[in-house]
């Protein structure tokens, strides 16, 4: 990017939701590799004759151009990378809720590389079949470790000492992990924070501990912001439910 002019070209990048804006034109929020988070302004986007109207897809890598040094750029030109390659239709919401975790856990105008790539990978493992509550739950750990709340899964935290694949534990956002009886309540099995630490997520229990362990940590760093893509996931499944 050209500090002067204020020009960026063709940088990759993710459109991570879209809203109308007049007749013709859009609001972007968007996710870059080089320059992080930011809106930008879409002007004469929308409507059969846009040029970039089928350009400008969610879950799609794109290369942005854009102009400005304001709270919103003016987006100057979008390109394809590759061929589009659809999402299966069950990865959408689940996809969606990756969209949301990035616009509230992220700072605007803040590169994160690693975290851009993560969710490149996660999308295309995605459209390539990956099972869909193991890429969330990586997804997830690797959100964390780039937005300053990393886990420390491998060591007990007042202890310092090293996790027990037999044993068990209660995990705090605000204090790590303690051992605790096989039976209590909320109890994560050793093994699954090894394996969650190792990115080695393969049965059932691992995922579901992973699962629980994840969406407390994320409550925390929301601190009681309430993710839309979870309550409409839940009408859905309530929904589902009544019409049995």
């Amino acid at each position: 990017m050209s500090r002067s002019s204020g020009r960026v070209h063709l940088t990759p990048g993710y459109i991570l939701h879209h809203r109308p804006f007049r007749d013709t034109s859009r609001i972007l929020e968007v996710l870059t590799r080089e320059h992080g988070r930011l809106t930008l302004f879409a002007r004469a986007v929308r409507g059969p004759k846009a040029r970039l109207s089928p350009v400008l897809q969610l879950f799609q890598p794109l290369l942005l151009s854009w102009s400005g040094r304001g709270e919103a750029p003016q987006l100057t030109d979008a390109e394809r990378v590759g061929a589009a390659r659809e999402m299966p239709a069950g990865c959408l919401m689940p996809c969606f809720y990756l969209n949301e975790l990035l616009l509230k856990l992220t700072t605007r105008h803040d590169p994160h590389v690693l975290l851009f790539d993560a969710y490149h990978a996660a999308l295309e493992e995605l459209k390539d079949g990956a099972p869909l509550e193991r890429t969330l739950r990586l997804f997830e750990k690797r959100l964390l470790a780039e937005v300053g709340y990393g886990l420390e899964l491998e060591a007990e935290s007042h202890t310092g000492r090293g996790i027990d694949p037999e044993g068990y534990y209660d995990f705090r956002p605000d204090r790590g992990l303690a051992p605790v009886a096989a039976g209590a309540p909320h109890a994560l099995s050793g093994q699954s924070l090894l394996s969650l630490a190792r990115e080695q997520l393969l049965s059932k229990g691992e995922l579901d501990d992973a699962r629980r362990l994840l969406q407390a940590a994320l409550a925390h760093c929301l601190e009681g912001r309430e993710l839309s893509t979870r309550a409409v996931a839940r009408r859905c499944r309530g929904m589902g439910q009544e019409s049995r």
